[in-house]
This record gives structure tokens, C-alpha cells and sequence, in this order.
């Protein structure tokens, strides 16, 4: 799991200001983000779970339902991320330092690679729930599981692309 890290703009000017405005986006994709990770935490055990199920020699057809829920747990979780990414795109119509627009562009980014590996999860999730030792599917299965860890990586790239804007304006946007 990659979790999100948003900072908050540093020194926010009069209320209502484009940075205080920046701010309370980043707020807000926060506060999603949180709920996203805990929702995405709670997929990744299910299906773990119904993983060493089947690995123990249960019977992998009963885990079809584990992995149904933990498909289910995932789509909500990236509907919580595809909520959080709404506020920092508004943060580009701001009139605020480019370092922020940059960040904020950065972490939207990340997040767009990260929704798509997370619905090549869940398209991995679907393959398992009527192909739970992958049987037939094992090709599907495996071209899926390449998607998704390209994802990632790039969702991790770009992460640490807007920590290091970040860390370079310390000035404008803190932890």
C-alpha cells in the first residue's frame, strides 16, 4: 500500500485567500485519503486472508467470496482516492505560488496512477473470484498483476516527485 502523505501549504494569508484556499483543498484530500487508506489496508487483508486460505489447501471456491469482498472494500477505497484528487485539481485555478500548484499537480498525478493500478487490482480480484487457484486464467491473471505493479511504481515515482517539491519550499508548503 502506498499511502498518501499531503502536506499543508505553509502561512496562509486572510481568510478566503487563494492560499488559505489551497490549504483547506489539501485539507480535504486529507481527510479522504485517510479513509481511503483505511478501506484500501482492509481490501489487502481480506484478500491476503482468502491468499493463505487457499495456499493451506482450503477449499479455494469458498474464498471466491473473500475475494469478492475484498474486490468490493478496494472499489470503495478508489472511490474515496478519485474523491480526494477533486480538491487538489482546483488548486491549479488558484492564484498561489507555482511550488504549490506544482505539489499539488504532483500528488494529483500520483494519484491518477494510483486509481488505475487500483482498478487493475480490482480487475485482478474479478479474475481470481471465478478462477481462485487460476486454473485457466493464470496468463490474464499474471498480465494483470505486471499492470498493476507498473502503476504503483509510477504512483510512487510521482509521490516522491511532489515530497521532494516539498522538501525543496519548505517556506510554502510544511507538514
Amino acid at each position: 500500500m502506498i499511502t498518501l502523505s499531503l502536506l499543508l501549504v505553509a502561512g496562509c494569508s486572510a481568510s478566503g485567500g487563494p492560499r488559505e484556499q489551497a490549504n483547506e483543498a489539501i485539507a480535504e484530500a486529507n481527510e479522504t485519503v485517510a479513509e481511503h487508506d483505511r478501506l484500501f489496508e482492509e481490501a489487502r487483508q481480506t484478500y491476503e486472508g482468502a491468499r493463505e486460505a487457499i495456499e493451506a489447501g482450503e477449499d479455494p471456491e469458498a474464498q471466491a467470496e473473500r475475494v469478492a469482498e475484498a474486490r468490493g472494500t478496494l472499489t470503495e477505497a478508489r472511490a474515496r482516492l478519485e474523491e480526494a484528487r477533486e480538491p487538489l485539481l482546483g488548486v491549479q485555478n488558484l492564484d498561489v505560488e507555482p511550488e504549490i500548484k506544482d505539489y499539488a499537480g504532483l500528488v494529483a498525478e500520483a494519484m491518477d496512477a494510483q486509481l488505475e493500478a487500483e482498478a487493475a487490482e480490482i480487475e485482478f480480484y474479478e479474475i481470481l473470484e471465478s478462477d481462485p487457484i487460476l486454473r485457466g486464467d493464470r496468463e490474464q491473471a499474471l498480465d494483470t498483476l505486471s499492470e498493476v505493479e507498473e502503476s504503483y511504481e509510477r504512483a510512487e515515482a510521482s509521490y516522491a516527485r511532489s515530497r521532494e517539491v516539498a522538501d525543496a519550499n519548505p517556506e510554502l508548503i510544511g507538514g
